[in-house]
């Protein structure tokens, strides 16, 4: 077996090969820029060797390895993505006390040539690619909506200086007519010194949903009553901050369509799942990757990082431990905001949410036994084939 290891950079990757059968270093570290130019060299160093028997190394970090991977895939080599964690300890259990690019790629030689029983790393598969498009989509999407949180908080602050009574008006907020009347008349001063014609003109604002029962004279009365100051300050920022909500809503709704098109392709059989969405399935199917890279249902809830801690020293073990946190935070927070609906819409996961509860856990903790129980079938499901049937889990 010949070993590669290639130490990623922005502008340039260094790579060492050596092999594992003699642990002989075959070509020192050598760089190569991340260009054209540099990938034709590095295959010419790799050519002299078989495919079959090349496995290569990298860390599966930031964003500069990603043209090099889908070049490599493309040419059907062998690659393990490394957690730059295990490197760094590879590193320090070996004495190392300096990091460069020379020696990182050997080490991560060292860390490819682990035994096949627990590997410290994960295959990439060339038929598995197309998951990068959509882990990157349902990211980008957690992160608008983490984004459009606070240019949310930040306006009902505005709305409180202004107006405080506002919220109160409406059965919900950020409606087209709650929007419409902040983005003409972003406080209660501006809204009571207007006529009622003009106030009638946010209430005809068209859009899907049921008519609201608040009319503009109950929205000026109330706007000449509120105990809410005037500031030109707050009333820039309401326009502002509307138009950010605004153009946030329609970039997660493109974002939206994009994934249900991804979704309905790939017709996974998570999807079953009575409570999983085209975006919570997608979501979850590309932050896990290929299913293959799993040996049991227990590996993808430690990469998911809801494993709880095992705490055990001599007779002591701990009964009450926090979960580990540790791997895809965006998938986490994706089985934190599914399981919700995964237990309202299923009655065995609603029993046995119950029965955890009933067993003295909290909330939180509950849903951290409905989780696991969820990866267990999602695993399943993936590794047969089948789709999703409550009366098997009874």
């Amino acid at each position: 077996m010949i070993l590669i290891g290639i130490d990623i950079g922005k502008g340039n990757h260094t790579f060492s090969i050596v092999s594992k059968d003699t642990s002989e270093v075959l070509l020192e570290p050598t760089a190569f820029p991340n260009n054209k130019q540099g990938f034709d060299f590095f295959y010419d160093k790799c050519k002299s060797f078989s495919k079959k028997d090349i496995l290569i190394g990298m860390e599966d970090t930031g964003h500069y390895h990603f043209a090099l991977l889908k070049s490599l895939l493309d040419k059907h080599y062998s690659v393990a993505l490394i957690n730059p964690v295990v490197t760094d300890l590879t590193r320090k259990m070996q004495g190392g006390i300096s990091k460069n690019d020379d020696l990182d790629s050997l080490t991560i030689c060292d860390v490819i040539s682990s035994s096949s029983r627990k590997k410290p790393y994960r295959l990439s598969m060339v038929n598995r690619f197309d998951l990068y498009e959509q882990r990157q989509l349902t990211r980008h999407h957690h992160n608008l909506k983490e984004e459009l949180n606070v240019y949310t908080n930040r306006l009902q602050k505005c709305i409180d200086i202004v107006f405080p009574e506002y919220n109160s008006l409406f059965k919900s907020k950020y409606g087209i007519v709650y929007m419409e009347i902040l983005r003409n008349f972003p406080s209660a001063e501006k809204i009571a010194s207007t006529d009622i014609r003009t106030l009638r003109n946010c209430f005809e604002a068209s859009g899907r949903g049921n008519r609201i029962s608040l009319t503009a004279q109950e929205l000026k009365l109330a706007a000449k009553n509120s105990i809410g100051i005037a500031s030109v300050s707050e009333e820039i920022q309401i326009k502002h901050l509307v138009r950010q909500i605004e153009l946030f809503k329609e970039q997660i709704a493109e974002i939206d369509k994009k994934i249900e098109e991804f979704s309905v392709q790939t017709n996974s059989p998570i999807l079953s799942i009575p409570g999983i969405s085209h975006f919570s399935g997608t979501s979850i199917l590309s932050e896990l990757g290929d299913i293959r890279n799993y040996s049991n249902a227990a590996k993808i809830i430690k990469f998911a990082g809801v494993a709880p801690y095992e705490h055990q020293s001599s007779q002591y073990r701990a009964e009450h431990t926090a979960i580990s946190k540790k791997g895809s935070k965006y998938l986490r927070k994706t089985l934190y905001q599914v399981i919700l609906p995964v237990v309202k819409n299923n009655e065995v996961f609603r029993e046995y949410y119950l029965l955890k509860r009933s067993q003295g856990k909290g909330h939180r903790c509950a849903q951290g036994h409905c989780i696991r129980k969820l990866l267990r079938v999602i695993y399943h499901l993936l590794t047969t084939g089948q789709q999703f049937d409550p009366a098997l889990l009874r």
